[in-house]
């Protein structure tokens, strides 16, 4: 069974949890339901949860001050939050779980298979991305971001992103200095993440850093020449578009 400590000062919100882990989730047991981030710290101690599912905005004491007071972060974190689009996108570049509130039935279950899949232990850094990002200009593309690799996490800023590649259900990033990192992540999340001031999908299968453009070949068959010297496909429906943005620059 997967052990679950729940942190809402909502009684409702946490009712609502508890239902839905108990009808959707029979492999998940709720031990503790606590309406103040002091009652999940001591649950956390007490119980030592797999995963906690936090709420972020509390009196005294926020989700993100309540971790800060926990040693040894032993659990995956889960946070169920009403932010909006911009700050959800800051969860995706600190690579954590989160949860829209009201929480989606299908999305409770896909977050409690990718627990039992993989024990994620959430690091300081990966909060102190999360809280870069919520602060930073939605304007700016934040400058690190954590990729899902393997077992673990790896850190890099993304500036150093040339392009992203699909390759089927992974996408195969290329960093500077000929530097790649295969990630357990489609191409469309990482464009949902990355995709903004500095990144711009060219193609079905390409995620480009435009910061790292040397060139377009023009023609019939029209491509791109990265900074590494690779080409890459320009998409006929995207010539257009991907010419007026840098008719900017």
């Amino acid at each position: 069974m997967i052990k679950c400590v729940l942190v809402d000062d909502e009684t409702n919100a946490l009712e609502m949890m508890e239902w839905l882990l108990k009808t959707y989730c029979p492999q998940a047991e709720t031990v503790a339901l606590c309406n103040t981030a002091e009652k999940g710290i001591e649950a956390i101690y007490k119980h030592k949860p797999d995963v906690v599912f936090l709420d972020i905005e509390m009196p005294r004491m926020n989700g993100f001050d309540m971790l800060e007071q926990v040693k040894n972060l032993s659990f995956d974190v889960v946070f169920c939050t009403a932010y909006d689009q911009f700050a959800i996108k800051a969860f995706k570049y600190a690579a954590l779980n989160y949860l829209l509130k009201p929480v989606d039935p299908d999305d409770l279950k896909a977050t409690i298979h990718r627990v039992e899949e993989k024990k994620a232990i959430p690091s300081r850094e990966q909060f102190a991305l999360l809280l870069q990002h919520i602060n930073q200009s939605p304007k700016l593309t934040p400058s690190r971001i954590a990729l899902t690799a393997g077992d673990g996490l790896i850190f890099v800023a993304t500036g150093e992103i040339i392009y992203c590649k699909a390759e089927s259900n992974y996408t195969n990033v290329i960093l500077t200095g000929g530097r790649k990192i295969m990630v357990s992540r489609v191409l469309k999340e990482l464009d949902e993440t990355l995709g903004g001031a500095d990144f711009y999908r060219v193609h079905s299968s390409f995620l480009i850093n435009i910061n790292h453009v040397k060139k377009f070949i023009r023609g019939e068959g029209g491509y791109i020449v990265m900074d590494n010297d690779d080409n890459i496909t320009l998409s006929r429906s995207r010539r257009q578009e991907f010419m007026e943005l840098f008719s900017k620059f």
